[in-house]
C-alpha cells in the first residue's frame, strides 16, 4: 500500500488500538494478509496504523475476539470525498453549473464598441459586421479571426481610410478613421444685415460690405445695419456683408414666489432589491415586491467585475428605493426675492443666446400680496442683433 494514488483511491481508514498487548491485533491482520501501514505508538498499551477501506470487513471479525478497544480515528480517500458531495450535492451541482455558465458566458459576444465613425458610417459598419455574425450572443469560436474581419469591412467601407479590429474578452472593438474630404468653401449670395431686435448699437466689425449705422446708434428691428453694396455711385458691385454686431437689448421679466413651498426629503428608511444581470436579461432574487412607501426615489448601482482586465458579462445590480416625505418651507420676505431673482435669471438664459452677455439688472417693481412675493426686473444684455437680408435684383 505503498501507492499513495492507489490509497487515496480506494480510501483508508487510521484505526487507534487501545489496551493490553494492543501488538497481538496487529499481528493478527498480518497473518490474515490485512496489509496496515503507518504504524506508530500513541503512548503506553496504544498503537495506530492505517488500513486499506476494503480490509475493514475483514479486521472487523479480529476486533471481535480481541480485549483491546478499536476505534476508527480518521476517513480519507476518493470513497469517502465522494460520500460528502453527495450530502451536499445541491451545492455541488451549484458549483459546477456556475463554473459552467462563466465558461458559457466567456464563449460568447457581449459587447461592439464602435470609435472614430461618423453617424452614417457606424451605421454601414454595423450592417457589414452583422452580416458577418458578429452580434450579441454568438459565439466567438464561429467568427473569424480579427485580421480577416479587419480585411472585410475595410473592403466594404469605402468611406473608411482604415479600420481597426480589436477582440478584448467578450468584446469587439472596432477603430475607425474616416476619409479627411476637403469642404467646399461655402457660397454665399448677395444680402444685406439688418437689425434682428430693437436695440443700442454697443460693438460693431465689419468684414464685408458698407456700414451704415455706427455705435450707439438706436436701431429698430428690420433696419439696416450692413449693406451689400459696395464702390463708387454707379459703379456699385454686390457682395455678401459680413459683420459682427453687438447690441445692448432691453428685457424686463416678472416673476412670482409663494412664502410657503413644499418640498421633499428623505426619511433614511429604504428597501433595497437584489438582481442578477447576464447581458441585457436582467433576473431579480431579492425584494422582488414594491415597498409599500407612498413616495420614494430610486437609486441604482451595478457591480463592475472584471477577470483579467475583461469585464464579466455576469455583474449584479442593486436597487435602493429611499422613502422620501414632503414638508413645507417658509420663506422671509428677503429669502422670497433672492428666490425670485434667481428664478428670474433663469428664464432669461433660456430666452437669449448662449453666448449672450447680461450686463445688469434692476427691481423695477417689488411687491407682497396673498402671501406671494411679485418682483419685475429689468436687465441689460449684449447679444449678436445681425440678421442676414437677400438682395433681391431690382432693389
Amino acid at each position: 500500500m505503498r501507492n499513495d494514488f492507489l490509497k487515496s483511491f480506494i480510501g483508508s481508514v487510521t484505526v487507534e488500538v487501545a489496551g493490553q498487548y494492543p501488538e497481538r491485533l496487529l499481528n493478527a491482520c498480518l497473518k490474515n494478509n490485512i496489509h496496515v501501514w503507518n504504524v506508530r505508538h500513541g503512548g503506553n498499551d496504544n498503537i495506530q496504523f492505517d488500513v486499506a477501506l476494503n480490509d475493514i470487513a475483514k479486521i472487523r471479525v479480529l476486533f471481535r475476539h480481541s480485549a483491546c478497544k478499536t476505534t476508527f480515528t480518521k476517513r480519507s480517500g476518493l470513497p469517502f470525498f465522494m460520500k460528502k458531495v453527495k450530502i451536499r450535492a445541491g451545492f455541488a451541482i451549484g458549483m459546477v453549473a456556475f463554473f459552467m455558465l462563466m465558461l458559457f458566458s466567456s464563449s460568447m459576444v457581449w459587447g461592439i464598441h464602435i470609435k472614430g465613425a461618423s453617424p452614417h458610417v457606424e451605421q454601414e459598419l454595423r450592417e457589414v459586421i452583422d452580416e458577418i455574425g458578429i452580434k450579441r450572443g454568438a459565439f466567438q469560436f464561429k467568427l473569424p479571426q480579427p485580421d480577416e474581419v479587419q480585411r472585410i469591412v475595410t473592403e466594404y467601407i469605402d468611406e473608411a481610410t482604415w479600420i481597426g479590429v480589436r477582440k478584448k474578452g467578450t468584446t469587439f472593438e472596432f477603430e475607425v478613421v474616416e476619409q479627411v474630404r476637403q469642404e467646399a468653401p461655402e457660397l454665399l449670395s448677395p444680402r444685406h444685415l439688418v437689425a434682428a431686435k430693437k436695440a443700442v448699437i454697443h460693438k460693431m466689425f465689419v468684414e464685408d460690405g458698407k456700414a451704415v449705422k455706427k455705435t450707439n446708434d438706436f436701431v429698430e428691428e428690420g433696419e439696416l445695419l450692413v449693406s451689400g453694396f459696395i464702390g463708387a455711385e454707379g459703379k456699385e458691385q454686390t457682395v455678401a456683408a459680413k459683420a459682427s454686431v453687438i447690441g445692448e437689448i432691453w428685457y424686463t421679466s416678472s416673476v412670482t414666489v409663494p412664502l410657503e413651498n413644499t418640498f421633499a426629503s428623505l426619511t433614511g428608511e429604504q428597501q433595497s432589491k437584489r438582481m442578477l444581470v447576464l447581458g441585457d436579461i436582467e433576473i431579480p432574487f431579492w425584494n422582488i415586491k414594491e415597498p409599500d412607501y407612498e413616495t420614494y426615489e430610486t437609486f441604482e448601482q451595478e457591480t463592475e467585475w472584471s477577470l483579467f482586465g475583461y469585464r464579466l458579462p455576469i455583474q449584479f445590480r442593486t436597487i435602493d428605493q429611499r422613502e422620501t416625505l414632503e414638508f413645507t418651507r417658509t420663506y422671509t420676505k428677503e429669502e422670497a426675492v433672492a428666490v425670485a431673482k434667481e428664478e428670474a435669471r433663469r428664464e432669461l438664459r433660456e430666452k437669449i443666446p448662449e453666448d449672450a452677455e447680461i450686463m445688469s439688472e434692476h427691481v423695477l417693481q417689488e411687491a407682497v400680496e396673498n402671501d406671494k412675493v411679485s418682483l419685475m426686473i429689468h436687465y441689460q444684455v449684449l447679444e449678436e442683433i445681425a440678421r442676414e437680408k437677400p438682395i433681391i435684383q431690382g432693389d
